[in-house]
């Protein structure tokens, strides 16, 4: 079968599993299947908890997570998975067959962050990497710890309940996502080449919501991202005689506060953008005038035209700036981030209600997308239709005492961020199994 009538065949195949109506009589009864779960995750988590904990005591960042992918991997041979290892360097790929039906992936990241971690947890890191050439703290901040022992959870769980769905299974282990590098290196290495391509993907989040809860929507969920880095130069001179300078550290001032012109006079009110300097670096003691400096940060938007506006803006900026000072024109280097992730609105329809009648009131539909970005928009733009959902991992109590004092709790990415396993790990598992179970029926 060639390629292209392969593509139409499963399209069309993928439409009419997801159309209204369709596959009535293989109707995922929820309750019983929610109930099959958690009698399975009776047993097995245990196991899943120390994994978790094991994984969070020892992360690795991006591309380096060896002994990461090296655990997973044997837990899903254990499971009667085929393993390829060393898939866009770091990545696992296991696939699972269980007679002819649909393909369908299921996603979780490797790479934690060059951060320390401050929970005071028991099982906290201590682990320290050399990054950037220098010794740097690594923690799981971001919740990719709780997403590969679910991920490992889910595995058991369909392969314990073989006998209620037919297809294939192909659950993807993927590197460096906080670097937003990780998908692309998986495809860019085969992964829908040399494995089969999903006809439906899925994949979560843990955040500072509550636990047992998931949110989801249709369309846009993140915002895309894209890194930027501009040296302006100068030309230095003592501190004393300014006259004889070009201060590059006043053209980095004037572009930081104008910029924001951009995003507040340019942009479109009602569409979603940011634009913000993290980063300025610029000699090297007071009484110098330096000749360079540099600024980093980054552009998030949830559509095109924005993501667009705002880079045009920034070069048009920076260019602007560097004149008005008689300096050089500026280098300006964008680093092509993520894409915003895209739901497809047919599979958000079918799973919907599964998630509401497995978890009530604590299944939310969002209201509008998050402003994080995430690289697993490169598997949708790949031509894989997916659902990608939030998982709550606060404990309630803890996010009411926070905002009784009038604070948001930890999230990801901050040295407290601590995600309770027990129940997320298990809400995780439940959601991903019948979200899966709910196609494959």
């Amino acid at each position: 079968m060639n390629s292209v009538l392969r593509s139409v065949l499963f399209a069309g195949a993928a439409a009419l599993l997801l159309a209204p109506g369709a596959h009535a009589a293989g109707k995922l009864d929820v309750a019983k299947a929610k109930a099959q779960i958690d009698a399975g995750l009776d047993k097995a988590y245990p196991h899943l908890d120390a994994l978790y904990k094991d994984i969070h005591q020892h992360p690795e960042l991006g591309f380096q997570e060896v002994e990461t992918s090296a655990k997973l991997a044997k837990e899903m041979r254990a499971l009667g998975f085929e393993v390829t290892e060393h898939v866009g360097k770091t990545g696992i790929v296991a696939i699972y067959k269980n007679g002819p039906g649909p393909t369908v992936m299921v996603r979780t990241e490797l790479d934690a962050l060059p951060m320390e971690e401050k929970t005071g947890l028991p099982y906290a890191s201590h682990a320290i990497t050399t990054w950037q050439g220098k010794p740097t703290p690594v923690a799981h901040s971001c919740g990719h710890d709780i997403h590969m022992a679910a991920w490992v959870g889910t595995a058991q769980q369909l392969v314990a309940m073989k006998s209620a769905w037919h297809g294939t299974l192909m659950f993807i282990g993927q590197p460096s996502e906080e670097t937003v590098g990780g998908a692309r290196a998986m495809i860019a290495d085969g992964l829908f080449t040399r494995f089969p391509k999903p006809d439906i993907g899925f994949a979560q989040h843990v955040g500072p919501g509550p636990t047992l809860g998931v949110s989801y929507r249709a369309g846009a969920n993140s915002s895309s991202a894209d890194g930027f880095e501009i040296t302006f130069q100068g030309r230095g001179a003592h501190g004393s005689r300014p006259q004889l300078s070009i201060d590059p550290v006043m053209e980095a001032a004037r572009f930081t506060v104008e910029v924001q012109t951009i995003v507040s006079r340019e942009k479109d009110p009602a569409a979603f953008g940011v634009l913000g300097v993290g980063s300025i670096v610029s000699g090297s003691a007071g009484n110098i005038i330096p000749d360079q400096a540099v600024l980093r940060g980054t552009i998030r938007s949830y559509d095109d035209d924005t993501r667009k506006l705002l880079k045009e803006g920034l070069a048009r900026t920076a260019k602007a700036v560097a004149e008005l000072s008689r300096a050089p024109a500026p280098t300006v280097v964008f680093d092509q981030g993520a894409s915003a992730v895209v739901n497809d609105a047919a599979i958000t329809a079918r799973t919907a209600p599964i998630f509401k009648a497995a978890f009530g009131a604590h299944a939310v539909e969002a209201t509008s997308p998050g402003s994080a970005s995430e690289d697993y928009s490169e598997y949708i733009i790949a031509g894989v239709p997916s659902l990608f959902w939030g998982l709550g991992g606060l404990d309630p109590k803890v996010i009411a005492d926070y905002r009784a004092k009038g604070q948001e709790p930890p999230g990801n990415h901050t040295p407290q961020f601590a995600p309770i396993p027990e129940p997320t790990i298990r809400t995780g598992v439940e959601a991903m199994t019948l979200a899966v179970l709910n196609v494959l029926s």
